[in-house]
């Protein structure tokens, strides 16, 4: 599994990675439950005592979890499983104004998680005690997104911290979700593979040929980060581009796009329309569901430059990507090579997964 650290030297992951139920598997262990994964937005529970059920990476880590918001407007993340007999504690978004109560034999629990009170527990010996309540998980916010994770082996801002640096000046806590421009996909395909596509730039010229007229190909760059990287997609003359700041490193570039990776499989796309959140949840080591949502910020520049019809560009994308799958079952692919210039993202993508299936379980 190693990746020479040399891009000039290293060969990319070896096809089997890709066709392997067993890698998948492995994947799911070492590197989801290791990653920090995105709930939603704050407004999933917008009210103190309000409260969000939800699995942490629905159709693959199936893990009952409990997103609330305390009476002191404190944000709170913990297991939605009755420590008792394990029954699942809520079932549907909702507010909680007497706390969390379990429907089968009534163990009560705070908002904080912390076991309250049980019926019927007269001669019971060392009781209650830490396992009676709730695990709590950490929650992070970056802008307006929620984030959590079962076993997190990375520091929350080695994932953002770049990201805030460079466009935090948007207002982004403002951008309007718009449900009309959001979708879901199902690619049948690698997730790591989806994300490989995505990495880089390479493929524009010959898969997008409108997204082709609206950046300027030699000036496509990669900047690598700890855990996360930027792709820096500068405009052609004529196209739309941001408004950058004085503040911002790029004032003065004509930049069309901001498309921000961060590991293993979320993507905060901006344009100066507003922003293409996707989020990778692989299904199957052949079948990974792409989710899109659009925050804007202003309509009226939606339908210019490197930030429209981002629907066909996905349907292409997805096209070359099924077709990579097949291709990599071939009994005669192997490994391929990086190319310096353009896909430093894929040799730093590679390299952290390695990283993590390599690194032993606690």
């Amino acid at each position: 599994m190693k990746i020479h650290e040399d891009i000039r030297i290293a060969s990319t992951l070896d096809g089997t990675f890709y066709n392997s139920p067993e890698r998948f598997e492995a994947s799911r262990q070492k590197l989801f439950e290791r990653s920090w994964q995105i709930i939603g937005e704050s407004d999933l529970v917008k009210v103190p005592q309000a409260a969000y059920p939800f699995e942490f990476m629905e159709g693959f880590i199936t893990e009952p979890l409990l997103l609330t918001r305390d009476k002191n407007d404190q944000l709170r993340c913990m297991s939605n499983v009755c420590t008792h007999r394990g029954n699942i504690l809520v079932d549907n978004p909702c507010i909680l104004n007497g706390g969390i109560s379990c429907s089968y034999h009534g163990r009560r629990f705070g908002l904080d998680g912390c076991f309250k009170a049980m019926p019927e527990t007269e001669g019971m010996v060392d009781f209650p005690s830490q396992r009676d309540n709730l695990t709590k998980l950490e929650v992070k916010q970056w802008k307006q997104f929620l984030f959590t994770s079962l076993n997190p082996t990375m520091d929350f801002n080695d994932l953002v911290g770049e990201m805030e640096k460079r466009v935090g000046w948007m207002p982004i806590e403002n951008f309007i979700f718009d449900a009309n421009r959001s979708r879901e996909y199902l690619v049948k395909a690698n997730w790591a593979l989806y994300c490989d596509n995505y990495l880089e730039g390479f493929h524009i010229p010959y898969i997008h040929r409108d997204l082709a007229k609206a950046l300027d190909y030699d000036g496509y760059k990669s900047e690598i980060y700890k855990y996360s990287n930027l792709q820096l997609g500068v405009a052609k003359g004529g196209e739309m581009a941001f408004d950058l700041p004085q503040s911002s490193p790029d004032y003065g570039k004509r930049i069309g796009a901001y498309y921000y990776w961060l590991f293993p499989n979320v993507m905060f796309n901006f344009y100066p329309w507003g922003l293409s959140l996707n989020i990778i949840r692989p299904l199957q080591h052949n079948l990974t569901r792409v989710i899109f949502k659009s925050f804007v910020w202003d309509y009226s520049k939606i339908d210019a430059g490197a930030g429209a019809l981002l629907d066909r560009v996905e349907r292409e994308d997805e096209a070359i990507v099924e077709n990579v799958q097949k291709g990599i079952s071939s009994r005669l692919y192997g490994k391929g090579r990086y190319s310096p210039k353009m896909e430093q993202g894929v040799h730093h993508f590679h390299r952290l997964i390695a990283d993590f299936l390599m690194t032993p379980l606690d």
